[in-house]
């Protein structure tokens, strides 16, 4: 009998608008090597998926052989854990519904899991961070895009069709901003990083006050938070617009689903107290009163690119093996 047959490593894919990171990750959730490249240099589905498939090769082979490797975890914006699928996702080049995980599986004869980037980070969370020990909690994804994935009595809800915990896409203001889903007023049209950066542009139209802002050419959340950082008033009441519109967001899931805490991950979260002390203030003064001041704001501890791909490692483990060189 082979005793040496159980494979202890998996790759975790981590896809975002601007690269796409590749980790081999061992099963104690060591980080063995990683590689990047540009999601956008790749505008063709096809084209992707061989590079892809071509970076996670020459990455296993170089760091203990393709043998080693049980399965693949993907997470990726607009992903669907049921059909593998990236489904009409309003920002990455790829329009329509893209069945990756079964293209990977094709190239490179593997089990391969794909999820929602949300999803995702919450199964990094609670294996690795903030939600370790949690069993009803958020976790909410603010960059690009914003999303979250709903942890409910331990285990993560993906909804009748995996589309659960989509906040990102709720009306927040009737006949309101245009979102790259199609839909007006939705509240990531006013929190993700567009529309962080179109309220900033409003304020400096509105308003003759002199602003830091004024002077950077391509205006970036990061630097919005730089500015609030160097005491630039109308920086300041960007974040307090945009945390005020999350705080009422929040308020109403969680009046919902009356969760232990949300934990913010993503590019936008690290406003930090800029936009979460505004949201939390609203947040109060509308959530349900019988759990006013039970609900926990927590920024992720875990750098992102480091949570994302340890979360997708979750994500291959939790697969079926499949291999067609056994």
């Amino acid at each position: 009998m082979n005793y040496d047959c159980f494979k202890k490593r998996v790759v975790g894919v981590d896809i975002s608008l601007e690269k796409t990171t590749c980790a081999v990750v061992d099963i104690r959730g060591n980080i063995i090597a990683t590689v990047d490249f540009a999601t956008n240099d790749h505008p063709f589905i096809g084209d992707y998926a061989s590079v892809l498939g071509e970076r996670i090769l020459e990455l296993v082979e170089a760091n203990g052989g393709y043998s080693e490797v049980r399965s693949i975890g993907i997470s990726a914006p607009s992903g669907n854990i049921q059909t593998g699928c990236i489904e009409n996702s309003p920002n990455l080049p790829w329009k329509g519904s893209i069945p990756l995980a079964a293209m990977l599986r094709d190239r490179l004869g593997l089990a391969v899991a794909l999820a929602n980037n949300a999803y995702v980070m919450a199964l990094g969370e609670h294996a690795f961070g903030a939600g370790h020990g949690m069993h009803n909690f958020v976790v909410i994804s603010l960059g690009s895009g914003m999303g979250s994935c709903i942890f409910s009595n331990g285990m993560p809800h993906q909804g009748y069709s995996g589309y659960a915990g989509e906040i990102g896409h709720t009306c927040a203001v009737v006949n309101g901003r245009e979102c790259g889903c199609g839909n007006k007023g939705c509240l990531e049209a006013y929190t993700a990083a567009k529309g962080i950066v179109r309220t900033a542009r409003e304020l400096l139209e509105e308003s003759s006050e002199p602003s830091l802002m004024r002077d950077v050419a391509q205006l970036t959340p990061e630097q919005i938070t730089a500015c609030c950082e160097q005491g630039d008033r109308l920086a300041q009441e960007v974040y307090r617009r945009t945390g005020r519109m999350l705080g009422l967001g929040l308020a109403n899931y969680a009046s919902v689903l009356n969760p232990e805490a949300f934990i913010f991950a993503g590019s936008v979260s690290k406003a930090g107290k800029w936009l979460l002390d505004p949201a939390s203030e609203v947040f109060e003064e509308h959530v349900f009163h019988n759990i006013k001041n039970k609900v926990k704001m927590i920024v992720s501890q875990i750098d992102d690119d480091v949570r994302d791909v340890l979360g997708a490692s979750v994500l291959a483990w939790d697969i079926e093996e499949y291999s067609l060189f056994k």
